[in-house]
């Protein structure tokens, strides 16, 4: 049942809520808040309140920053670390024009656009994310070191690792904001974590992508910890990853399964694969945007850097968990968790469809172990690899039409130039390493 204006209004008195955050994000992700009293919520729910989109980066130019913004009426939600008295609430909310028409540069529409490609076709899509991050000491100023709290490894429980009772309290406070937490441990890393919750279709799940951030560095917070989803914040150990688990649906059933298919896998899947193999390096500026990213995706670590799928081992962009029947699902294992949810579910499912549409063929699984074989080898089967660096992959993002298509032109322009940027101060900046390297010899 649709919640209503009268919903929203009922709970906000129920529980004592004083306070409203309007979010939305950035182009690169970053979680935005307009903060409004309770006396303007209704106002809110009519979709009449209005900002300055020049201020937000990437939005629009001084002479058109009038716009609006739309609360999604289901993504009402009281936090629950708030005391009772002066209670605050949130709303996800789209970006609109000051015409009304809805706003080129807003991420989560994008990601709206290419669902309705899809509902097209008959198709929905679900998503399960796997969301990593390390959980850090702050100094005596409050700002994060990257001083891990504890020293323990995969699944290690207290006492060595030190984080439990900051992830428990991550967990129960997702779990009254709606959240059905799965899976919650502690990952390979010293400090690094990971919580896993049920998957559901696309756009709720990028919300809640974008909530499951806010909360964990909140929760962190409280417990004198700084949470971080820098995809590498620790040379020599293992990054941070957002293995994104997907299946579309068609007519409630899972369109991927095909109980007669030796891998259990229906035509529909293997144009999905191949589509996300011919996409991939065009996609990666956006589910791997920062120059740290490249950081992660090196061999030696468990990141996936080599394009080529499989149902059996991990070494692989694409792997294919066992389970079938409705839970039968693709996992790409590339992106990060400091891209932009909307916009990296975006570009998946783009790419997924035009394998669809064209009816592409994947090559050959690779059941071997990648990370072992030598350049070589993988040149004889055929096996490339994800772009080295943010340049290289904006270059890639530049050439594949049908990622940029995805996007929009307004995000796509904006995105490029930012990165560009980006990477250039990275590339004249003198780093620690250097001086390190280079100071005392030359």
């Amino acid at each position: 049942m649709a919640i209503t204006k009268e919903d929203i209004l009922k709970e906000a008195s129920d529980k004592g809520v004083k306070f409203i955050r309007l979010q939305f994000t950035d182009i690169f992700g970053v979680l935005k808040n307009i903060a409004i009293p309770i006396q303007q919520l209704s106002k809110a729910l009519d979709g009449e309140l209005m900002f300055d989109g020049s201020s937000i980066e990437g939005f629009a130019r001084i002479e058109e920053s009038d716009m609006y913004l739309r609360p999604d009426l289901n993504t009402f939600v009281v936090f629950p670390w708030r005391p009772a008295e002066g209670g605050v609430a949130r709303l996800m909310c789209d970006v609109a024009n000051a015409d009304g028409t809805p706003f080129a540069g807003c991420p989560r529409t994008t990601l709206k656009r290419v669902l309705a490609e899809a509902a097209e076709l008959g198709f929905k899509l679900y998503i399960g994310p796997e969301l990593e991050f390390f959980l850090f000491h702050v100094d005596s100023s409050g700002r994060p070191t990257t001083i891990t709290h504890d020293k323990a490894g995969y699944f290690d429980l207290t006492p060595v690792d030190l984080g439990e009772d900051a992830r428990r309290d991550m967990v129960v406070n997702l779990e009254q904001m709606g959240f059905e937490i799965e899976a919650s441990h502690h990952e390979t890393a010293p400090g690094q974590h990971e919580i896993d919750f049920k998957y559901t279709d696309a756009l709720e799940m990028a919300d809640k992508m974008v909530t499951f951030r806010f909360v964990v560095r909140t929760i962190a917070q409280r417990h004198g910890l700084y949470a971080s989803f820098m995809p590498k914040p620790i040379f020599g150990v293992a990054g941070s990853g957002m293995h994104v688990n997907q299946s579309l649906f068609k007519d409630g059933k899972n369109a991927f399964y095909d109980p007669e298919d030796p891998l259990g896998l229906s035509s529909i899947a293997y144009h999905y694969i191949a589509g996300l193999l011919e996409h991939a390096r065009g996609f990666t500026a956006i589910t791997n945007p920062t120059v740290n990213s490249y950081k992660r995706l090196v061999p030696g670590y468990e990141a996936p850097c080599y394009i080529a799928w499989s149902g059996k081992n991990r070494s692989p962009l694409i792997r294919i968990p066992a389970k079938r029947g409705n839970s039968t699902r693709i996992e790409l294992r590339s992106p990060d968790p400091s891209c932009n949810p909307y916009l990296a579910l975006a570009v998946q499912l783009k790419a997924g469809l035009d394998g669809i549409k064209k009816k592409m063929t994947p090559p050959p699984p690779i059941d071997l172990n990648i990370f072992a074989m030598d350049e070589r080898q993988r040149q004889e089967l055929g096996i490339h690899s994800l772009p080295g660096d943010l340049r290289e992959a904006l270059i890639e993002l530049s050439k594949d039409e049908v990622i940029k298509e995805a996007l929009g032109e307004h995000i796509y322009e904006r995105f490029l130039t930012a990165k560009m940027k980006e990477y250039d101060n990275y590339r004249i900046t003198v780093h620690q390493w250097e001086l390190d390297n280079y100071l005392a010899i030359y």
